[in-house]
């Protein structure tokens, strides 16, 4: 199917949210008392309680050296920006995943580690996984198999994906810096693991490590903090090759790595801080095979130690977050590679890096959040703090945003994947949400997924094996009591075998033919001129930038412009989307 060109009489310049964060570190701030180090925190709603949490297996000063921490340490979130600290196990100093690795509905954890001085199984190896009881407080090794105790340093940064599509997550990690480099594990689905993959053990690396798919080829790839390659594309059979063409080299691994995808093409890019302490950010052409610079105006040197891609926005455009010396920095992205400053999010205190985290919402106010650890000080009297910041609008209504698919992505039937959203919800507590696959278009019929959720933003997907579409959306419905509001993927993304489909890219990315002309906002009727006939009847759909459907009416074949009454929408920001093709972007102004 080929798009309608839409050319739309009337634009906007660039219009964002006013955002405004508030530090809500109660609970997590000094509970425990740190020490120094790196570590990595991840987000997931390890209790099932519908409210985020924050887990962590420590810095340098876990298990108990100097300070009180230990094991896998969990910060239950309240939903309300306060945090409550329990910690299980005596192991630490390295990275943490979640996930679900045994497919019995609670979530699990993998870390690689330093510390492994546990006498106890729980703990006693460089890598590990250990299963969940849905409490967050009990945790059961399952990990044979995995890194031994032992090995040169051990693991760092750890994630999960399924590697080679046979429906469990696989885990890999990188190295504590020096001597193991990465290392990629199968799951056998029995509490046992193989090795599947790595790289030289001489291979130098700055801990920061993530499974997500580049390409688009439906196999999870490595972006990871390594010297020479930073990208590893997968072969979806648990082997890797290199695949950083075009990136600048590094000979002790780039700092401060993120993933996210910046031009919206479902495929992940990533950023990072560069040898001078500015910012890039690099998308990678499928067409060319090759990383292309995407940084525009952007500071080339600076202070900055770490980076997130996160819409924190909500409007469709990946935004990036770089964590200074003195404060976060956040930029809105536009999709073409160009960043406008949004926020400044002050730190107060000159630090050094030690974590960085965006994307859940602490709140339920529908707008992510961020959390990061810093050092302060100097060796010997350094010492790492724990903060957390939420953004500050208020929660005055029912609404629900797809986060991820949003479109383009390509996913292998039977594989595991994971749907995520954020949620504006008074009394969070009290909400859930109903999720609903389309494999023939917007419009269904639709499926159903999973209904009765807590509403925590994320839920671990296994594909059905007979799917093949192309035209796959997932409807997203947030209710509590009689009141529900939905929101749908606003672009297609794909499953089934995605080898038989590369010729597609076109029918999914953005188009770049659309011609924007404006001389302010819409008000009232808005114009539009499809630049051809139409050959066929079209649907024509209007979305908030939350992503809910707001109207949706037929254009009819013959017809090659149209005018839309917006008089009854609010003033705000909307996208305007002919089919399946190009979203186009508008402002209404009362």
């Amino acid at each position: 199917m080929r798009y309608g060109l839409l050319l739309i009489i009337v634009i906007f310049p660039p219009v964002f949210a006013q955002l405004s964060y508030t530090e809500c570190s109660s609970g997590f701030y000094n509970n425990p008392a740190l020490e120094g180090g790196r570590t990595e925190i991840e987000f997931a709603d390890i209790n099932n309680d519908g409210n985020p949490d924050i887990l962590s297996i420590g810095d340098h000063g876990s298990p108990y050296i100097n300070t009180q921490e230990h094991g896998v340490m969990v910060w239950f979130g309240d939903g309300n920006g306060n945090w409550n600290l329990y910690q299980y196990g005596n192991f630490g100093y390295g990275g943490i995943a979640v996930g679900d690795v045994n497919n019995d509905g609670y979530l699990d954890v993998g870390y690689g580690m330093h510390h492994n001085y546990s006498r106890e199984d729980l703990g006693d190896d460089m890598l590990e996984v250990a299963l969940g009881d849905g409490t967050g407080m009990m945790w059961t090794a399952w990990d044979d198999g995995l890194m031994p105790g032992g090995a040169c340093w051990g693991m760092f940064s750890t994630d999960f994906a399924d590697v080679d599509h046979d429906g469990d997550l696989d885990i890999g990690s990188c190295s504590f810096g020096y001597g193991v480099g990465l290392r990629v594990y199968l799951n056998n689905g029995n509490g046992t693991w193989h090795l599947s993959w790595g790289t030289p053990e001489s291979l130098n690396c700055s801990m920061e490590f993530y499974f997500r798919d580049v390409n688009r080829d439906g196999n999870p790839d490595i972006i990871c903090g390594t010297a020479g390659p930073a990208v590893y594309f997968g072969d979806g059979t648990g082997g890797f090759y290199p695949g950083d063409s075009g990136l600048p080299g590094s000979n002790y691994g780039f700092e401060g790595i993120a993933p996210g995808d910046v031009d919206n093409d479902g495929g992940c890019d990533l950023a990072l801080v560069n040898s001078t302490s500015g910012i890039q950010v690099w998308r990678y052409d499928e067409e060319l095979g090759i990383w292309e610079n995407f940084s525009g105006n952007l500071p080339v040197t600076d202070s900055f130690w770490a980076t997130q891609l996160v819409d924190m926005n909500r409007d469709g455009f990946v935004d990036l977050l770089g964590l200074h010396r003195r404060y976060v920095k956040i930029w809105a992205g536009d999709g073409q590679g160009n960043w406008q400053d949004m926020a400044t999010v002050p730190i107060n205190r000159s630090t050094d890096y030690v974590a960085f985290r965006a994307g859940a919402d602490f709140d339920h106010n529908g707008f992510p959040d961020f959390a990061l650890i810093v050092e302060e000080g100097t060796w010997p009297n350094y010492r790492n703090y724990a903060r957390a910041f939420r953004e500050a609008s208020s929660r005055d209504s029912l609404n629900i945003f797809p986060v991820f698919p949003r479109g383009g992505e390509r996913f292998w039937s039977s594989s595991v994947q994971f749907i995520e959203w954020w949620s504006e919800a008074p009394g969070a507590e009290s909400t859930r949400v109903k999720l609903e696959l389309s494999t023939t278009g917007p419009g269904g019929p639709y499926q159903l997924i999973a209904d009765s959720l807590r509403n925590s933003g994320r839920f671990q997907w296994t594909l059905a094996s007979a799917v093949s579409s192309g035209d796959c959306y997932i409807r997203y419905t947030l209710y509590k009591g009689s009141q529900s509001t939905t929101a749908i993927t606003p672009y297609p993304f794909f499953i089934g075998d995605p080898t038989a489909v590369k010729e597609e890219r076109q029918s999914v990315i953005r188009n770049p033919h659309i011609t924007l002309v404006y001389p302010g906002p819409v008000k009232g009727k808005l114009h539009i001129d499809f630049n051809r006939r139409l050959s066929r009847s079209e649907r024509l759909a209007i979305f908030d930038a939350t992503g809910r459907l707001v109207k949706d009416f037929v254009v009819l074949a013959g017809v090659d412009r149209a005018t839309v009454d917006i008089s009854i929408l609010k003033a705000g920001t909307y996208f305007l989307l002919l089919e399946k093709g190009t979203p186009v972007k508008f402002v209404v102004q009362k």
